[in-house]
């Protein structure tokens, strides 16, 4: 039982290891940086490789991921890391 359990955690891990990078980079969307508000960025930051690990809001280096065009119009948006 614990073998079978052991490969679900590993399997779900991996699965959702895969959607959320292909989140960040799917074909109508870019990544937004200094736009997302305290844990609720998209992926990695500089400082933590888990999502929604963004400390304040609007940090530079943590980027949401929205649909194309719409980065520039957002106030504080950016599409290079600071």
């Amino acid at each position: 039982m614990n073998k079978k359990i052991a490969l679900t955690v590993a399997s779900l891990a991996f699965v959702g290891g895969t959607i959320s990078s292909g989140v960040a980079l799917a074909g109508s969307k870019e990544k937004c940086y200094g736009v997302a508000k305290a844990g609720k960025n998209d992926c990695a930051t500089k400082t933590s490789s888990c999502a929604g690990s963004s400390t304040s809001d609007g940090q530079k280096y943590a980027f949401i991921a929205v649909p194309k065009g719409l980065c520039d119009r957002l106030v504080g948006g950016s599409k290079e890391s600071s």
